[in-house]
């Protein structure tokens, strides 16, 4: 076989295809030649030049979902916005990059279940803490800046929000229905609002009701 000019592409259709695999037969049934037979003509040898072990794979898995384009951070690098326009853009980006189209909606529905995984679900919980620390630095600013008055302290908001965006509203841990899906936001909405935080405005409502068109939540919550 001629050498792959292109490794990123290699290494890109590799954690693509072990990610489908692991998501449809579980991280523990499926071998490396499973994920080499469904290489397209790859080779075992261009999987171990990549990679040493699955177990490896999954930590690339996780690193490129929890470990880049954080929403937060990419919304913090626009310039000319207060950091309440900040925070709703990051909630923009993070609703759109996971779930804001069908077949990342559908990718996402799938990769629920692997928070069954002990390390995949550690590392949501890492992930969960840092992005809080983000929100935390978000509100202090908008407090500075004067777009942000709330009535709670920042470290307390900050995580409660991860906490709701990020496991309340997941189905895989707290299964619902479409309508269940859209009431909880609203009902996070309402408590935000309160606390003198109303960053789910109705664009993000509008997002988060066409992402309800987009989910199996029959087939998560099996």
């Amino acid at each position: 076989m001629p050498r792959n000019k292109y490794p990123e592409e290699t290494v890109q259709k590799i954690l693509d295809t072990s990610a489908e695999l692991f998501l449809n037969k579980g991280f523990e049934q499926t071998t490396i030649l499973d994920i080499v037979d469904n290489l397209g003509g790859l080779t075992r040898g261009a999987f171990y030049h990549h990679f040493k072990s699955k177990e490896e794979v999954l930590d690339a898995i996780i690193n490129r979902r929890y470990n880049q384009n954080s929403p937060f951070e990419r919304a913090r690098n626009t310039q000319g916005l207060t950091a309440f326009e900040r925070g709703k853009l990051a909630i923009r980006y993070s609703l759109e990059g996971s779930w804001g189209e069908r077949n990342r909606a559908q990718l996402t529905t799938a990769s629920l279940p692997l928070l069954s995984n002990p390390r995949f679900l550690a590392e949501h919980i890492k992930y969960n803490r840092e992005i809080s620390k983000q929100i935390e630095i978000m509100l202090e600013e908008g407090i500075e800046d004067g777009s942000i008055n709330i009535t709670v302290p920042t470290k307390m908001l900050s995580e409660l929000i991860m906490l709701l965006f990020n496991f309340w509203t997941l189905p895989s841990v707290y299964p619902c229905n479409k309508e269940e899906f859209v009431a909880r936001f609203l009902l996070i909405k309402d408590m935000l609002d309160n606390y003198g935080f109303p960053i789910i405005d109705d664009e993000i409502l509008e997002i988060i009701r066409n992402i309800s068109g987009y989910v199996d939540f029959d087939s998560i919550a099996e």
